[in-house]
């Protein structure tokens, strides 16, 4: 055994030589790493490069000596990795991997770049720690596969819901306001809704108006003036613009510089406030239902929010699409709704005001009811007869509208050439009821009439289908007169009665069931709630039937029509 000479010790036994390190082994492990298609960086304990590869800069669009000694966001300033992590590697040795994103300087058909990093702690040979070394493969394509996936269900999914969240109501200001909102944010970080007249003369002359809009927080400052002055955007006639629009096609321009918002709109205050907004992105998309365009959506995106696609041009054209659907139903019960209330305030409004004639005192009040939505079929009339009678009248025709409305004004006028002709008034609704059937007309209607007759102080009452009268005593008393009921108007089987009672003071009300009917409940309740008023006879009537509807006429959902009447003494 061969021994230490120097420690008398046995010699260490003799291994394999220690192997040389082939300068060519180097050039190898360099050649993969800077020919490689992954990321390969290092940076000191700071987080500055120390060294990027050739993909790293050809990727970035920057030279690989423009990183040196510097940090992530001083270079690319759009791209997103967390320090703390990095520190943390720096910190306990563990390796850890992080996903990358942004946007770098070279231009990339994927909306956001993303790379799946792997970052380790690097140490030299005394094991002080000298920075971190990561390789990276950029994953761009699969995730943006992923993300258009998730966004094509997320428009399907908004698509799906704008039937359920646009047109909710009747009117066209809620209409507008739920679609300006519908959009914000998913579709656009600013939206509002232009109207044209609906007259046709008037689209050709006058501007749209601006009826909605809706902006995402943080954008208010610039564009919430437009919607507190009702600024218009305004489109210029005669321009490519306006052309695409009045042809029903989708108008869209990305990039949009502070040059072009002037040549766009050459109003200076919508213009100027797009620009301090930092709008850069606009897309018009007419609202066209049956061949007529009645307004425009119009969506704007702005700071770091990505431009307009093909894509979002499609979902705003069918969005469009189903929203001016729900408009057009607005506008035309909108006309509608005013229509009726024209005619029915128009045919009403004599008898509205205190009126004294032939020995009688009578006022009477018509609500619609608290929605607004159900105009047209209730009524009342006082006609002074010829030979010093008095006829009150009550009715309700079924249904609501401008057909109800006009309904409303055939009976009135039929019940008025009745009576007029001297029939007693079951006379009156037996012949009406047989003139409505045989003209074959299909709205049928309640109602009540009242012949006073001063001269011999009676009140003769006959009902088709009607509530009947309440009548206030000289006491105070509420109660109702009991009255055979004879069938609707129109149904063409009129057989009436009627009943003749002397007239004994107080105050007479005639209503329609929209004072007293409720949803769900039995009207007999109602009934009760009207009889348990207490009132004051001696009353003017105006108060008298103001206190009646304030005290009964909350929630309900009909309209009401309500009429008093009292004898004058002379």
């Amino acid at each position: 055994m061969d021994r230490d000479t120097s420690s008398g010790r046995p010699a260490p036994p003799v291994g394999p030589a220690a192997p040389t390190v082939d300068i060519g082994y180097f050039d190898l492990l360099r050649g993969m790493v800077e020919d490689s298609a992954a990321v390969f960086v290092v940076l000191d304990t700071d987080l500055r490069y120390l060294y990027v590869n050739p993909h790293t800069a050809r990727m970035t669009g920057l030279p690989a000596a423009a990183y040196i000694g510097h940090k992530l966001h001083e270079v690319l300033p759009h791209i997103r990795r967390s320090e703390q992590v990095l520190r943390d590697i720096l910190r306990d040795g563990q390796p850890r991997e992080i996903v990358v994103t942004g946007r770098t300087w070279v231009d990339s058909p994927h909306q956001v770049r993303e790379w799946r990093c792997v970052y380790h702690r690097m140490v030299d040979s005394t094991g002080r720690v000298v920075g971190v070394a990561g390789v990276g493969l950029e994953i761009s394509e699969p995730q943006q596969y992923l993300y258009e996936l998730e966004r094509a269900h997320r428009r399907l999914a908004l698509l799906d819901s704008a039937a359920s969240r646009i047109g909710t109501g009747t009117d066209v200001a809620g209409t507008c306001r739920e679609l300006a909102e519908f959009v914000v944010p998913e579709l656009a970080d600013a939206a509002g809704v232009e109207l044209s007249p609906t007259d046709t003369e008037s689209a050709r002359r006058a501007p749209t108006r601006l009826a909605a809009y809706a902006t995402r927080p943080g954008l208010v400052t610039g564009l919430a003036a437009l919607d507190a002055r009702g600024e218009l955007v305004g489109w210029p006639r005669g321009t490519g613009t306006r052309q695409n629009l009045a042809a029903g096609r989708i108008w869209r321009r990305n990039a949009i510089t502070e040059a072009q918002w002037r040549s766009l709109i050459p109003r200076w205050a919508p213009a100027r406030a797009c620009i301090t907004a930092g709008v850069h992105s606009v897309l018009l998309a007419p609202l066209v239902s049956d061949g007529r365009v009645l307004g425009i959506l119009m969506l704007a995106r702005a700071g770091e929010s990505a431009p307009f696609s093909n894509e979002d041009a499609t979902v705003a054209r069918e969005l469009a699409a189903r929203a001016a659907r729900a408009l057009d139903r607005a506008v035309r019960f909108e006309r509608e709704h005013t229509m009726a209330l024209e005619l029915q305030r128009a045919v009403l409004s004599e008898p509205g005001q205190l009126q004294q004639r032939a020995g009688v005192e009578t006022i009477a009040r018509y609500r619609p009811a608290d929605d607004g939505s159900l105009i047209g079929g209730d009524w009342y009339d006082v006609l002074a007869l010829p030979d010093g009678r008095t006829m009150l009248v009550i009715g309700d025709v079924m249904g609501h509208g401008v057909e109800a409305a006009v309904a409303m004004s055939h009976y009135r006028s039929t019940l008025r050439a009745l009576a007029l002709a001297g029939l007693s008034p079951r006379r009156i609704l037996q012949r009406a009821d047989r003139m409505v059937a045989d003209s074959g007309f299909e709205r049928v209607a309640t109602c009540f009439l009242v012949l006073g007759d001063a001269e011999v102080a009676t009140l003769t009452y006959a009902s088709a289908g009607h509530l009947p009268p309440a009548w206030l005593t000289p006491g105070g008393e509420m109660q109702l007169v009991p009255v055979p009921v004879g069938p609707p108007l129109g149904s063409g089987l009129g057989r009436y009665e009627q009943r003749v009672f002397p007239e004994r003071g107080g105050v007479l009300l005639l209503y329609t069931d929209g004072l007293v009917e409720r949803r769900g409940e039995d009207i007999d309740l109602g009934l009760d709630r009207l009889t348990a008023l207490s009132l004051c006879p001696t009353d003017p009537l105006d108060k008298i039937v103001d206190t009646v509807l304030a005290r009964l006429a909350t929630g309900s959902e009909d309209d009401i029509a309500l009429l008093a009447a009292r004898a004058v003494r002379t």
